[in-house]
């Protein structure tokens, strides 16, 4: 076995995936158990996913992003924990946004620093690229995190559950599909060349 291969954590892959299921999960379990369970486990799975430790060196940027949207739903639950529960996919898109602007300000960028999980050696091509590609992901986030603020304050449950836990996850995951095809092109040409 290479030793060089990352294992992933399974504490980690679960907490991660609870943090995922978040939206479907609160829009069918808000009838039942009511808003406070809800956002008290999300606010449990949060923290616990700063702890947890991971195979992978996650950046200080998203573990911060964790801690904010924890904070913020507590802030918010205070008030109104509905309202806090609607709001996670909103604090989600705008701490990314955050985090990944930040990595602009200071490189290396944020999809920089996951590339070189896989390509250590990147060049100064894949460089400015993944500056580039880091900017489209900011505007994914502040596109998602607009149209989840809509439907936080104006949708249904229905409506928040089937975009924010279906819709924009099938979203991110194009966009992350369509950047690696992009890629797979462009290193492509550059052997061409």
């Amino acid at each position: 076995m290479n030793s060089s291969v990352k294992r992933l954590d399974p504490w980690a892959a679960v907490l991660a995936i609870a943090t995922l299921l978040f939206p479907p999960v609160a829009a069918l379990g808000m009838r039942w158990v009511g808003p406070w369970p809800i956002v008290g486990g999300l606010i449990v799975c949060l923290l616990l996913r700063v702890v947890v430790p991971a195979a992978v060196p996650v950046p200080i940027e998203m573990t911060l992003c964790l801690l904010a949207v924890a904070a913020g739903e507590l802030i918010v639950s205070v008030a109104d924990p509905e309202l806090a529960a609607r709001l996670y996919p909103v604090f989600m898109s705008a701490t990314m946004l955050i985090a990944f602007g930040l990595t602009l300000w200071k490189p290396p960028s944020m999809i920089e620093r996951f590339a070189r999980i896989a390509e250590p050696d990147l060049d100064l091509r894949g460089v400015a690229y993944t500056r580039k590609v880091t900017w489209v992901w900011m505007g994914f986030f502040l596109v998602n995190g607009s149209i989840a603020l809509w439907t936080a304050l104006h949708g249904t449950w229905l409506v928040w559950g089937v975009y924010n836990g279906g819709i924009s996850y099938a979203l991110a995951g194009a966009l992350f599909a369509g950047e690696f095809l992009v890629r797979q092109i462009v290193r492509a040409r550059r052997g061409k060349a």
